[in-house]
């Protein structure tokens, strides 16, 4: 592994068979001179990473490869030394058929690939660690992954038609509109979501209004504003929303002069 301090990071489109289930595949290396701890948002997904190198602690313990449900909170991570693997941004959808169980089980967790996934995962972080090319890296995790959720449990079509609304709505729309549309009960609603997305409606709605939120701050507009657009109560409701899910406030995310692009939560 190269000893260049810092983080080094390509990205990947996935392929069309994939990208209903991963929304981007990035290969990375990092190694710095002292320990780094981020606090990495909640977001409208599920991270899996397939690493080798230096095991990092995240979610209290120490892990190498890892994957997990979405979560309603921040994670803590700290990377100690040396690592480099694929990190991979998976729909709700991608990981319920990813991993084979109810989301509901992985909320807020974070779990070894080899719990997850079972042998399938020592082989792909074997084969991934043996690919030096980057791009062919990229190209056989895209292809493994197409492998392992074609074979993973069908889903019907209702929950992505209601996640794709929440989304376009950036979790303003409301749950018994949800609901009547699909002509179920908030009840049958809400056991749906936990299973294939792993938080209730309403809970993934705040999530969702939150990377619109950062989105939005980012591109200039001021916090009084988004607290309006993005539907808050007020600004302070704006700024424990962004504590709880994101371990930052407002104006740590909003453009200062000479200091564009300084804040660092993934969109």
């Amino acid at each position: 592994m190269s000893t260049t301090l810092g983080v080094a990071m390509v990205e990947a489109t996935p392929s069309a068979a994939l990208r209903p289930y991963v929304l981007r595949l990035c290969a990375y290396r990092e190694h710095y001179a002292a320990p780094v701890t981020r606090s990495e948002p909640a977001f409208p997904g599920s991270v899996l990473i397939l690493g080798f190198g230096t095991p990092m602690e995240a979610g209290g313990q120490r892990v190498t490869s890892f994957g997990g449900g979405l979560s309603d909170r921040f994670t803590v991570t700290r990377t100690a030394g040396p690592a480099e693997g694929v990190e991979v941004f998976l729909t709700p959808f991608g990981a319920r058929r990813l991993y084979g169980l109810p989301l509901r089980h992985l909320k807020n967790h974070l779990v070894p690939t080899g719990d997850l996934l079972g042998p399938w995962a020592d082989l792909a972080v074997e084969r991934l660690a043996s690919t030096p090319s980057w791009h062919d890296r990229l190209a056989l995790a895209d292809r493994l992954l197409c492998e392992r959720i074609a074979a993973g449990p069908s889903l019907g079509p209702e929950l992505p038609w209601a996640w794709a609304r929440l989304l376009e709505s950036g979790g303003r729309l409301g749950v018994s509109s949800l609901a009547d549309s699909l002509g179920w009960s908030h009840r049958h609603l809400v056991a749906r979501f936990n299973d294939q997305i792993g938080l209730p409606p309403k809970t993934a709605a705040r999530v969702i209004r939150f990377g619109r939120a950062v989105r939005l701050l980012r591109s200039g507009t001021s916090p009084a504003e988004v607290a309006v657009e993005c539907g808050f109560y007020d600004q302070p409701h704006m700024n424990r929303e962004f504590r709880e899910l994101g371990d930052t406030t407002p104006g740590q995310i909003c453009p200062r002069p000479g200091d564009a692009g300084r804040a660092s939560l993934a969109s």
